[in-house]
C-alpha cells in the first residue's frame, strides 16, 4: 500500500481521543458531543481519570448509554486519596502528571492492530493535549464547555494586567465592574473564574493553567463551545473564531445522558407526574457546592416557607460536616410536599411539565438545561464561572432573579420565599424564558448555527 491510499484508509475510518479536564461539569458535555460523533460513524477514545471513570461506570449501565462507537479508558492522576480534596492538588496533578499519562496512551493505541488517533478533541482548559497532539502531528480541536463570553475573558488576561485591572498573578487589584465589550455581561474581578475558587493557592494554579492555555489555543484548527449565537452575540462578535454547537443535550438526539458521578434517583419522575402543570421548585447545586449546617437550614427552611411543591438535589455530601443536617421535624412537615433525591436526572427533569422554575447554582450546563426548556430562574452561584453565567440569566438573558445574601452572607428563607413568589408571579420573565427557549433550540435545527457548525466540524473529521 502506497503512502497516498495508507492515508486515505486511515482518514476513511477516524478515530477520534477525546479528553475532558477531570471535572463533571466538563466531562458531561463532552461526552454528549462525543455521543452525537458517535451516531455520524466516528470512532472515539474518551479518557478520563481512573478516579471519575470508576465513578462513572458505577452510576449507570454507561454501555447502553453510550453504544460500541464510544470507548472509555482511564489514566492515573497520581493523587493519593487524601490528596483529592486537598485545594490546587487536582489542578496540580492536570499539568504535572496527565501529559505524560496521555501521551503514553496515545503512543499505546497507536502502536496496536494497524490503529491510529486522526484527532485529538481536548477540553480547552487542557492546552498541554492539544500541544502533545501537535508534536505527533495528530489533528486537533478543542472544546469550551463554558460560556464564550469565560473564554474571551480568559483571551483577555494580557490586557487586563496591562490595564492594571488584575496582578500577573491574577489577583484583583481594586474593587470595581468591568465590561470586555457593550453587549456582554458585567463582571467583578472578584468573581473571575480563577478568583472565586476558594483560596490563593487554587486561585495561582487555576491561574496559571489559564495563561498556558492561551498560548495552546494557537495550534488548534477548531475552537467549538457549548453555546449558540443568539445567547452571547457581543461574545462571538469578539472571539469569531469561537464556534458554537450547543446546546449539546441529549434529548437532543433522544438519548440518555451519561458522565455522571452519582446513580441518578429516577423515582423522582414519577413523583414529579404527580404534580400540578408548573408547580414544582426544581432545586439543584450542581457537583461541587457545599453549605455550612447554617445555610443549609436556611435553605431547607425557605422551601418549607414557599409552601409549594420542590424537588431538591441533596448531594450526599453537600452539607458540611454534619449527617443530619435537616432542621427538626422538617422532614415529616413538608413530607406531603417535598421530594429530596441524591441526583437527579436533570435533563429529564427540567423538560418536566410539572417545573415551574429551577433554584440553581447556575453551572452553564444547568444554565443551558433550563434555558433549552424554557424554565425561569432563581440564581444562586457558588464559584468559578457561575457569578458570569447569573449575569447572563438575570441581566443579559433576563429569565431568572438573583438570590441576595444579608449582612451574615446567609441567603436567608424569607430571601427565597420572596425571590419564588416574585418569580413566578412574573408573567414577563416567564413569556422571556420561552421565547429565549425557542430561539436557541433553533440553532440545533437544519440551517441553524450550531447545526451548521457541527456538520461542518464532522465533515472535517471525516475529509
Amino acid at each position: 500500500m502506497n503512502l497516498q491510499s495508507k492515508r486515505r484508509t486511515k482518514m476513511s475510518n477516524p478515530h477520534i481521543l477525546v479528553i475532558p479536564y477531570p471535572a463533571q461539569g466538563h466531562i458531561i458535555p463532552l461526552l454528549e458531543l462525543s455521543q452525537c460523533l458517535a451516531e455520524h460513524g466516528l470512532r472515539i477514545t474518551f479518557v478520563n481519570t481512573e478516579y471519575n471513570h470508576n465513578r462513572i461506570m458505577n452510576a449507570m449501565a454507561m454501555k447502553d448509554k453510550i453504544g460500541d462507537q464510544i470507548h472509555m479508558v482511564s489514566i492515573s492522576d497520581g493523587l493519593e486519596p487524601l490528596d483529592r480534596n486537598k485545594p490546587g492538588k487536582l489542578s496540580e496533578a492536570v499539568l504535572r502528571v496527565l501529559p505524560g499519562k496521555l501521551e503514553e496512551l496515545i503512543e499505546q493505541i497507536n502502536g496496536s492492530n494497524g490503529e491510529e488517533i486522526t484527532c485529538v478533541l481536548a477540553d480547552q482548559s487542557i492546552g498541554w493535549a492539544l500541544e502533545i497532539a501537535e508534536k505527533k502531528k495528530i489533528r486537533r480541536a478543542a472544546f469550551c464547555p463554558a460560556a464564550a463570553a469565560q473564554l474571551v475573558l480568559v483571551f483577555s488576561i494580557p490586557n487586563l494586567i496591562e490595564d492594571g485591572i488584575i496582578t500577573d498573578d491574577g489577583t484583583p487589584m481594586k474593587k470595581q465592574i468591568i465590561h470586555l465589550s457593550p453587549g456582554m455581561p458585567a463582571m467583578s474581578p472578584e468573581n473571575f473564574v480563577w478568583t472565586s475558587v476558594g483560596n490563593l493557592t487554587m486561585q495561582k494554579s487555576i491561574f496559571e493553567l489559564l495563561v498556558r492555555n492561551n498560548q495552546s489555543v494557537k495550534v488548534i484548527e477548531w475552537l467549538l463551545c457549548n453555546s449558540t449565537y443568539d445567547l452571547e452575540p457581543a461574545a462571538f462578535t469578539l472571539a469569531p473564531n469561537i464556534l458554537p454547537i450547543g446546546p449539546l443535550l441529549a434529548n437532543n438526539r433522544l438519548g440518555d445522558s451519561g458522565g455522571n458521578f452519582w446513580p441518578e434517583d429516577a423515582t423522582c419522575l414519577k413523583w414529579l407526574n404527580q404534580q400540578p402543570p408548573r408547580s414544582v421548585i426544581y432545586v439543584a447545586f450542581g457537583s461541587y457546592t457545599i453549605f455550612d449546617q447554617t445555610q443549609f437550614q436556611e435553605l431547607a427552611l425557605g422551601l418549607e416557607l414557599c409552601n409549594r411543591p420542590f424537588l431538591w438535589v441533596v448531594r450526599p455530601d453537600i452539607a458540611d460536616g454534619t449527617n443530619n443536617a435537616y432542621p427538626k421535624e422538617f422532614l415529616d412537615r413538608v413530607a406531603t410536599r417535598g421530594r429530596m433525591v441524591g441526583w437527579a436526572p436533570q435533563q429529564q427533569v427540567l423538560r418536566h411539565p410539572s417545573v415551574a422554575c429551577f433554584l440553581s447554582h447556575c453551572g452553564w450546563n444547568s444554565a443551558m438545561e433550563g434555558v433549552s426548556n424554557g424554565i425561569p430562574f432563581l440564581c444562586w452561584p457558588y464559584f468559578a464561572d457561575q457569578f458570569l453565567n447569573r449575569s447572563y440569566i438575570c441581566d443579559v438573558w433576563k429569565v431568572g432573579l438573583g438570590l441576595d445574601r444579608n449582612e451574615s452572607g446567609i441567603i436567608t428563607q424569607g430571601e427565597i420565599k420572596s425571590k419564588v413568589d416574585q418569580l413566578l408571579g412574573n408573567e414577563k420573565l416567564k413569556a422571556s424564558a420561552l421565547d429565549l427557549k425557542n430561539k436557541v433550540m433553533a440553532s440545533i435545527t437544519e440551517g441553524g448555527g450550531s447545526h451548521k457548525n457541527l456538520k461542518n466540524f464532522i465533515e472535517w473529521m471525516k475529509a
